[in-house]
């Protein structure tokens, strides 16, 4: 089992940034793809940024690209997921999500392991 647990949620005015954390705990950290999801408001969940384990790799939604960055540190078994101009079209619920492959995909059901979620709310 893995479990995972985001921190770094908030409101932010148009154009600001912030940066969400994922720590995961309960399983070789090196081992796991990990990344970040998010849903608004009556929408499914979409891919937002992916990243392999060893990190040479990431996948990253068309609406974000340029603007979100992702990394991770194994050291601290943390997944990082920094946001920068952010647009109000970007508010929704993020769930950092992981899970034991190589390969990188766009569908929320390929990842077995998912944490609580924490808010993004971006102001006009």
């Amino acid at each position: 089992q893995v479990q995972l647990v985001e921190s770094g949620g908030g409101l932010v005015q148009v154009g600001g940034s912030l940066r969400l954390s994922c720590a995961a705990s309960g399983r070789t950290f090196s081992s796991l793809a990990m990344g970040w999801f998010r849903q608004a408001p009556g929408k499914e969940r979409d891919l937002v940024a992916m990243i392999t384990w060893s990190g040479d790799r990431t996948l990253y939604a068309d609406s974000v690209k340029g603007r979100f960055t992702i990394s991770r540190d194994n050291a601290k078994t943390t997944v990082y997921l920094q946001m920068n101009n952010l647009k109000p079209e970007d508010t929704a619920v993020y769930y950092c999500v992981a899970d034991l492959t190589t390969v990188l995909s766009r569908v929320a059901q390929r990842y077995d392991y998912w944490g609580q979620g924490t808010q993004v709310t971006v102001s006009a």
